[in-house]
């Protein structure tokens, strides 16, 4: 089904539209509310041949996907700059939303609506944007120059100003600025010459948008708040906000794999029949990018060999070991009482040797994040915990906050850093009462600030963390170092106090576990091994398996969470939850066809186009993707604009997504495709 918005004018209204004019530009909208099979509206060639037929110079054109999304235009503006300026006059073939969006950020160009809303029943799209449309089937943007009467008067009038207006707000409205009066400015600053313009009768068969306008009142107060996109989820995070932190009782197995971290995989530094202790370390690599792997419990290694990673395709390395029970501590875990004395390289090499890597669920090696190439001015400590249901981050602020903060010391010792920053979403308000009186009892008040940030998802990206809280952007394709800032996470933090002044390996972390028919939803204190299943018969009913029919049981959030296929995987280094979902009703899939409502594009804070990455893979053609994005060889390269390899696999797209299509596969899938171009 077809619910495209809009159609060309005739040829006679668009020839008295252009007599006055040679030198013409025109942007036209990609269309939206239709199937996603055709990248150039069919309009866009009997448009430029037509005009060609008048004599009539098109300096240019640019097909422009969802001409509503304001953000978005702009950059497409400023790339037409030169053109726009070599031309007379600009013609938008798009619904009256888009025409409107043009003109209000086009205040002294001469705007004129080719196109006409087509009568649709009942269905007239979504966008954030201000403007509206009254899908009145006759566009009168031509004639005032992109501000729609029907929509800006409160009385709908179409002969002008009806001499009511008082202080520039409507009579009836009062307020709402008068609509007449808005364009009468706007025809006085483009220099339009109403004279002899070509006037349409109006057909009243309009569309009631106001369910539409409920909506975008709600989302687009929040649009921009602390960075472009984004969404609002459900929590869900009260079942387990109050829960306090429970040590998880001990396994008789635990599985560690030798890979759990960014980098390389670590070899095996035990064998079978091997007796262990508690932080002894059994595994490691020599090189740069890669953590040592420590022994989570005291016992006997029983095997190593390749077993299922709860992450990582097929069967990875793994040591097996047989607890015995008595958690007897290796020789090589040893209190530091002098740590406030330890060089800056010497605290390095601990936490190398210790084998800390980032908790917030990327696992990159600590100790290179410590290593920036580029000058450091600010360490920023992530607390949001923006993912829904996981509250393992919001309890560690809550009970340890002494630990957190000290681990930020040594953080900032190693950096030679005197201040940082602790961000907090507001929806965590005790953590945030406690953070600060920690601070303020510790004295580091002048050195260490807590910023509270509104709740949004994903906030606790690094990118948009540091977007919102120091106001620079991370280069495409770049990393927190280029713009002078370190983020590590609040568990992190605690991980690096363990290991300096403990001497505590990560050997065991703090995982958020709820869901559906979980009889002990908590937050629990787990080593790192733990069988997946183990946790599943300690948490939830046993009356009600989790069959993989009906549930979908994560690693991680709803969003972000990656889906188990094998309960006998365990938990790693980089887990901050066990949640067991039901599957929905209509479950995303790759099959379904696009409708192309923009909704993905409205809500990517990496402002990607999430719909071309699915229609790339349903294609299936490298070069249909380059066609697609018309960047050539640049998709290959992750700093340009429309690159998946700047996707943060947040989610976003897919839990928007109209059609429920498989969006994060299918830009998973794109980014291998595009690796394996570049080798």
């Amino acid at each position: 089904m077809n619910y495209t918005k809009f159609k060309l004018k005739p040829r006679e209204e668009i020839a008295g539209l252009v007599n006055n004019y040679d030198a013409l530009f025109i942007y036209i909208c990609g269309k939206c509310y239709e199937e996603f099979v055709a990248l150039v509206p069919d309009e866009c060639g009997v448009l430029r041949g037509f005009l060609a037929e008048q004599n009539k110079n098109v300096v240019g054109s640019y097909v422009i996907d969802f001409l509503c999304n304001k953000e978005q235009l702009q950059k497409r503006i400023a790339q037409s700059k030169i053109l726009l300026g070599q031309s007379d006059a600009l013609l938008v073939l798009s619904c009256g939303i888009g025409v409107q969006t043009v003109a209000d950020l086009l205040e002294t160009t001469a705007v004129y609506a080719v196109g006409d809303t087509m009568e649709q029943s009942g269905q007239h799209g979504i966008s954030l944007c201000e403007s509206k449309c009254a899908g009145c089937a006759t566009c009168f943007l031509s004639l005032t120059q992109g501000i729609c009467p029907l929509t800006n008067c409160s009385k709908e009038l179409l002969n002008g100003p009806c001499g009511g207006a008082k202080n520039g707000k409507c009579e009836v409205s009062k307020d709402k600025d008068c609509g007449w009066e808005k364009i009468y400015k706007r025809l006085k600053r483009t220099q339009f010459d109403f004279a002899g313009q070509p006037v349409q009768f109006r057909k009243y068969n309009k569309i009631d948008f106001k369910q539409f306008n409920d909506y975008n009142n709600t989302i687009r107060s929040k649009r921009a708040e602390n960075f472009y996109g984004g969404i609002y989820p459900f929590e869900n995070k009260e079942h387990t906000a109050d829960k306090p932190i429970q040590k998880f009782p001990d396994t008789e197995i635990v599985v560690i794999p030798l890979h759990q971290h960014l980098g390389n995989i670590c070899e095996s530094l035990v064998k079978v029949g091997d007796v262990v202790k508690i932080g002894q370390k059994i595994g490691d690599s020599k090189s740069f990018m890669s953590s040592p792997i420590h022994s989570s419990v005291s016992g006997k290694v029983i095997a190593v060999e390749p077993r299922p990673h709860p992450v990582l395709d097929g069967d990875i390395m793994s040591v097996v070991i047989q607890s015995d029970g008595k958690n007897i501590l290796d020789d090589s875990v040893k209190p530091n009482d002098d740590y406030e004395n330890i060089t800056e390289e010497h605290l390095r090499k601990i936490i190398h040797d210790k084998g800390i890597v980032g908790l917030g669920g990327a696992q990159c090696p600590t100790h290179v994040k410590l290593r920036a190439s580029k000058p450091i001015d600010t360490l920023l400590l992530n607390g949001c915990e923006c993912e829904p249901y996981i509250t393992a981050d919001d309890r560690l602020m809550v009970e340890r906050p002494r630990e957190i903060i000290v681990g930020m010391q040594i953080l900032l010792k190693i950096l030679k850093l005197q201040k940082g920053i602790v961000a907090i979403e507001s929806n965590k308000q005790k953590a945030i009462e406690v953070m600060k009186e920690t601070i303020t009892m510790l004295g580091l008040k002048s050195n260490i600030e807590v910023a509270e940030v509104k709740t949004k998802y994903p906030q606790g990206s690094e990118r948009m963390l540091i977007k919102k809280i120091l106001n620079r952007d991370v280069p495409l394709g770049g990393l927190p170092p280029e713009v002078g800032v370190v983020v590590n996470n609040v568990g992190t933090s605690f991980a690096v106090y363990n290991a300096v002044v403990n001497g505590i390996p990560l050997i065991k972390r703090i995982i958020t576990v709820s869901g559906e028919n979980c009889t002990k939803p908590g937050n629990y204190e787990i080593k790192i091994g733990t069988p997946i299943k183990d946790i599943i018969n300690y948490c939830f009913s046993t009356s009600y398996p989790l069959s993989p029919i009906s549930y979908s049981l994560r690693m991680g959030g709803p969003m972000m969470g990656v889906v188990q296929k094998n309960i006998e995987a365990p938990i790693i280094k980089g887990t901050t939850c066990l949640l067991a979902l039901n599957k929905f009703d209509i479950i995303a899939d790759a099959e379904r066809n696009c409708i192309k409502c923009g909704r993905c594009v409205d809500v990517c804070p990496m402002e990607l186009y999430p719909l071309y990455y699915w229609y790339y893979k349903r294609e299936n053609s490298s070069e249909r993707l380059k066609e697609l994005e018309k960047s050539g060889i640049e998709m290959l390269n992750s700093k340009s604009r429309h690159s998946a390899l700047n996707c943060i696999e947040c989610g976003c797209c897919e839990y928007i997504c109209s059609s429920k299509l498989s969006l994060v596969d299918a830009i998973k899938e794109t980014k291998k495709e595009m690796v394996k171009n570049t080798c």
